[in-house]
């Protein structure tokens, strides 16, 4: 604000100071214009209404002996070229048009105060949301009352101020009740317990001008949105707080209801709320919905991200939209059952990316274990599938296929669809037995019913195939994937994703064979085409490079290798971040190039960097988690450290795989 009024410039200075209510936005002016020296006349509107405006303009009008109407005021400003300064304060309702009031010239200051965002429009802005982490703790031990301020109690402060996510009105609130009943040390235990009753009440005593508590402030903008939007805010008190997106509720809006999932009926409610985001079409009307969120971001409760088209919700209105609900368990039925419809529409190409997306919602909807939503468990098992969550993707797919089995006989391809997919997460799993087992049933009945050349028995051999060679069973595998390219070739074209999925497939197997020549020609083939079909950072082609930079390495290409190697890390890391699984494993597979190199320091930084995260996703057991201690352990042996070695060799381990499966 001071570089902004100190331009000397011949236009009209105006700042608006926009966020949530209690954030401390006209306090912050305050601040300012006292500090400030510049102005030559300050003038305090109160702009909650047009009628406090009007009111306040007659006030200034009179006591200036300029007339006695709000147009006698502006028109003064507009010819008083000097610095003068009007503060329009609290300008919080959406319906509000300060344009009347602005003196139209090019001189004078302005400022604005305003939960809605939508007042940038009138000059330079800034999003006001909390203090700095210092000025906050000041702030409660001084509301707070303490005396003699030793290190221990700024540690509390800090603790305290953290929790309330710097929010001067919390913090207020938060020291006035430490100051009456002295009790900066139990303030954390008892707001953990007590969060709505110590937001809700207003202290008898504050440091604070501000007539209202936290929650009451946002009650009251709360109860000024229509019954849709109120709605859809308390539904988002459901989800995560940060990442929501329109895209969440398109997709789930075209649900098409496959046989095994929850029915019309059941959907009745989640139905309903998502038909107002439809045209009498029924397709998604993008205006619709963004009108709502605009009505609920005109008073701060949610603010957009333009630059991932994200909607976020401050930590403590989150809590607060939680803690206020009417009916909870309906308000959760519609948003557990709109996550699930959504997943189910997620193209299968776009799988991973949109299920790192929706995950954080998933996982936050997963915490009400009091509430009962519809059947979606197959939905979200799907979900933590391509999210490499296999241990929660195998939990829920047995749930879906035990209830599954109870409406239907084995027999029944929504059955066998379930058995499939649970055949898939157990072989992700290392539970490879298993895997054989029911995919071998899958295999034979989709042949009966199906046929041989049927996509979804192609899929079944697919995956077979798959687990034969994370068996060591390399004949049987190869066999096997030799009929799917084969079949797919003729059916879905040499360049059809799937059929690109089987020769990669192929590639590991020739590999694992010594037919390293092969693997190299069908590698080559498959990084190409899925590069020129999906692109170069799809992960599809990334996982194609992957396993090419192993053939690199086992050719003894190890230069290629590293080189490909390096891109895999690189882009996998910004794609699905550093802890994805996926990135996990290209950075161990990097490290065994660089020891192929001799270049054992490298390879060590990033051996000790996956294994502990391998042993956190997996568990001591996997088969990645027992290669990647094997490999640490001969780096350590080549860097001389003998007894960081034989610490990890008296572990049980044997040779595992870092092929990484993309089953389907």
């Amino acid at each position: 604000m001071q570089d902004y009024f100190a331009q000397d410039t011949d236009t009209q200075h105006i700042y608006v100071l926009h966020g949530l209510g209690g954030a401390g936005k006209t306090q912050l002016a305050l601040k300012f214009i006292q500090d400030s020296s510049r102005f030559s006349n300050t003038f305090f509107v109160d702009a909650s209404t047009v009628e406090t405006i009007d009111t306040g303009f007659k006030h200034i009008g009179k006591l200036l002996s300029v007339g006695d109407s709000s147009e006698d005021t502006v028109k003064w400003l507009v010819a008083q070229h000097e610095n003068w300064l009007v503060f329009f304060d609290n300008a919080d309702d959406p319906k509000l048009n300060l344009h009347k009031f602005l003196p139209q010239c090019n001189h004078g200051n302005i400022i604005i105060t305003s939960r809605n965002p939508e007042l940038r429009v009138y000059g330079s802005d800034s999003s006001v949301s909390g203090m700095e982490q210092e000025e906050a703790i000041t702030l409660l031990l001084k509301s707070g009352a303490v005396q003699q301020i030793t290190l221990s109690d700024e540690k509390t402060a800090a603790d305290i101020v953290k929790v309330l996510w710097y929010l001067p009105l919390a913090i207020v609130q938060a020291g006035a009740f430490i100051a009456k009943f002295r009790a900066l040390d139990q303030y954390l235990d008892l707001y953990a317990k007590n969060h709505n009753r110590l937001l809700r009440e207003k202290p008898s005593q504050s440091h604070s001008d501000y007539e209202w508590t936290v929650y009451t402030t946002w009650q009251m903008s709360f109860d000024q949105l229509s019954p849709a939007a109120a709605m859809f805010l308390q539904l988002y008190s459901f989800l995560h707080r940060e990442g929501i997106s329109e895209d969440i509720f398109s997709r789930a809006a075209d649900y098409n209801f496959p046989s095994f999932g929850p029915s019309k009926e059941e959907l009745q409610e989640p139905l309903k709320f998502l038909s107002q985001f439809q045209g009498p079409d029924g397709q998604w009307d993008t205006l619709a919905f963004l009108e709502l969120t605009t009505e609920i971001m005109s008073f701060s409760l949610v603010t957009f991200e333009p630059e991932n088209r994200t909607f976020s919700i401050h930590p403590l209105v989150h809590q607060w939209s939680r803690d206020t609900l009417a009916d909870p368990e309906s308000n959760y039925y519609i948003a557990y059952s709109v996550i699930g419809m959504s997943i189910w529409g997620i193209p299968e190409i776009h799988s991973q990316l949109a299920s790192l997306k929706v995950l954080p919602h998933v996982d936050a909807i997963m915490q009400f274990k009091e509430f009962v939503g519809p059947d979606f468990s197959a939905d979200y098992g799907l979900l933590y599938f391509w999210a490499d969550r296999f241990q929660e993707a195998k939990a829920l797919r047995v749930s879906a296929l035990e209830r599954w089995r109870t409406l239907k006989n084995n027999d029944n391809l929504d059955t066998l669809y379930l058995m499939h997919s649970l055949g898939v997460t157990y072989s992700r799993l290392g539970q490879l037995k298993e895997a054989e087992e029911l995919q071998i049933v899958v295999l034979d009945r989709r042949r009966a019913i199906l046929g041989e050349d049927h996509p979804e028995t192609l899929k079944a051999i697919h995956n077979l195939a798959d687990t034969y060679m994370e068996l060591g069973q390399l004949q049987k595998a190869e066999e096997l994937e030799l009929v799917v390219v084969e079949k797919r070739r003729a059916i879905l074209g040499a360049d059809h994703r799937h059929t690109l999925s089987a020769m990669r497939n192929l590639t590991i197997t020739y590999r694992r064979l010594g037919q390293l020549e092969k693997a190299e020609e069908l590698g080559l083939v498959v990084v190409e085409k899925r590069g020129a079909m999906l692109g170069e950072d799809h992960l599809e082609t990334l996982d194609a490079m992957y396993h090419l930079e192993i053939t690199y390495r086992e050719l003894g290409q190890f230069q290629q290798a590293k080189e490909l190697g390096l891109v895999v890390v690189e882009k996998r890391s910004t794609v699905l971040g550093v802890d994805h699984l996926a990135t996990l494993e290209a950075i161990h597979n990097l490290a065994v190039t660089y020891q192929k190199l001799s270049q054992f320091d490298d390879a060590q930084r990033l051996q000790t960097e996956v294994l502990p995260k391998f042993r956190t996703i997996l568990g001591d057991d996997h088969p990645y988690t027992l290669q990647s201690i094997s490999s640490l352990a001969h780096t350590y042996r080549a860097l001389g450290k003998v007894v960081e070695a034989w610490d990890l060799e008296a572990l049980p381990h044997e040779a595992g795989t870092s092929a990484s499966q993309a089953s389907e």
